[in-house]
């Protein structure tokens, strides 16, 4: 079980790490979001088994949810600004107001 806790240590910090040395490329921030929230669930999941208690897998399911949810909305902004700059930049993206 330790090395669950260990290996979910280790995607919550690649996920942190490629939002810090990555910030022109949207998808790739996109992707290490994600990241950050398995490593989590990976981490909420391992201590609820070793607790053998119930409510970490329900918190899991939920932040499985607004993660799916943040992902679409992601998405969704990522091809709108494609289709009006032609370009995914984070530049491009903050010139989209209203």
């Amino acid at each position: 079980m330790n090395i669950l806790i260990i290996i979910g240590n280790v995607i919550f910090l690649i996920g942190v790490l490629g939002i810090y040395f990555n910030r022109k490329n949207i998808i790739l921030m996109l992707m290490s979001i994600e990241l950050i929230l398995l490593g989590i669930n990976l981490i909420l999941i391992t201590y609820s088994l070793i607790l053998n208690d119930i409510v970490g897998e329900i918190l899991s399911l939920y932040l499985l949810t607004a993660s799916a949810g943040e992902l679409a909305i992601g998405l969704a902004l990522v091809i709108n600004s494609y289709r009006i700059k032609g370009t995914i930049s984070i530049k491009s993206i903050n010139l989209i107001k209203g």
